[in-house]
């Protein structure tokens, strides 16, 4: 279960705004039309409106200057924090392990730590995160990016606030996820239209709309998570910027048939 707490190597607000931004996005997009008239929405915007439906972020809040002031401090921390890991062997040595090694290409290479992540339940040490982020050049060589840390699904905006502040920063997680049930593993590749019948692509994102395809239904499939790209630069918004918590940014969770799926904290 601690692993999938750093799932992510998938921008929207609960409930009815969630689905209205989606809808909007489609009314307002430029497509063609069939010969009946009926639209043909493009592929990339399709799985961009899908994935929405499975992805909430905390609202974004006024910023102060104690909240500039708090968040380059966790930056400058976390940035000393993490120099001694620029090669992956000392985070290895520090109890840091790649999740999911079988995934030879991944956008963004999570190396987690179970014990932190199962104390981020209950604390927040910016020198201690749950895992340790890396990306990975055309010849195998890993290059330090960052951090990401959890916290539970339960968490208030408040409760994440305070360990980060939601005016520079915006944590996320993975919501309304449709899944096969365990015994159907081989449904991962399933499609509909185009489109995947399961996960975070899919267009399923109701209770009611994944019973009818014979899933098992998460309103909830992990706890929420925040990238921390310290070695990105000084610039916040490329720190703390809600852009790499993109969908592609989990890559590795997408289509795994062996994935557990478990709400978590």
């Amino acid at each position: 279960m601690l692993i999938l707490l750093v799932l992510l190597a998938i921008l929207v607000l609960a409930g009815a705004r969630t689905r209205a931004q989606a809808r909007a996005r489609f009314a307002n997009a430029a497509i063609a039309t069939t010969a009946a008239g009926l639209p043909v929405v493009p592929a990339e915007r399709a799985s961009k409106i899908n994935e929405d439906l499975h992805m909430m972020m905390t609202p974004v809040r006024l910023g102060t200057a104690a909240d500039s002031a708090r968040a380059a401090m966790l930056a400058t921390q976390i940035r000393q924090t993490l120099a001694r890991y620029a090669d992956t062997t000392a985070a290895v040595a520090d109890g840091y392990k790649m999740f999911m090694p079988q995934m030879k290409r991944q956008k963004v290479y999570h190396f987690t730590n179970n014990w932190h992540a199962m104390q981020e339940a209950f604390r927040f040490d910016p020198t201690k995160p749950t895992s340790i982020l890396y990306t990975r050049d055309a010849d195998g060589h890993f290059s330090l990016v960052g951090a990401m840390f959890t916290a539970p699904k339960r968490f208030t905006p408040d409760k994440l606030d305070a360990r980060v502040p939601l005016s520079v920063a915006r944590w996320h997680k993975h919501v309304n996820w449709c899944v096969p049930k365990k015994s159907e593993a081989e449904r991962w590749l399933e499609r509909k239209d185009g489109m995947p019948v399961f996960g975070p692509e899919s267009p399923v994102a109701t209770r009611a709309a994944c019973d009818a395809v014979g899933g098992t239904f998460h309103d909830t499939v992990f706890g929420w998570m925040l990238h921390a790209n310290v070695f990105a630069g000084d610039d916040p918004a490329k720190i703390w910027g809600d852009e790499h918590a993109g969908h592609d940014m989990h890559d590795g969770m997408k289509m795994d048939p062996g994935m557990k799926m478990d709400p978590g904290m």
